[in-house]
């Protein structure tokens, strides 16, 4: 499984991308769980007000359309695979 990972927004806009191949990673089963529980919205919080300078979230899973999700307010998975694809400790 390919995941394609784009972080926007912030203070200064910089975008960061990742793109990991599960094939080739030993917690690869594991990232293909985050990434369908993301996928399937599954512990979604309720849309809120925006927040200026916000983070936002791009995610792609091989072909599928891509989901975007933002900060504050990450559910628990969301969280999880954006901490592990983009290499980020929140």
């Amino acid at each position: 499984m390919r995941i394609r990972m784009i972080r926007s927004g912030g203070l200064l806009g910089m975008p960061r991308r990742a793109d990991v191949d599960t094939s080739a990673r030993p917690d690869g089963a594991a990232l293909e769980r985050l990434a369908h529980e993301v996928l399937a919205g599954t512990g979604e919080p309720p849309p809120g007000p925006g927040v200026p300078d916000a983070y936002r979230y791009t995610l792609t899973v091989d072909d599928q359309p891509p989901v975007e999700f933002a900060d504050p307010g990450l559910t628990d998975a969301q969280l999880r695979l954006v901490e592990r694809v983009l290499g980020e400790g929140f």
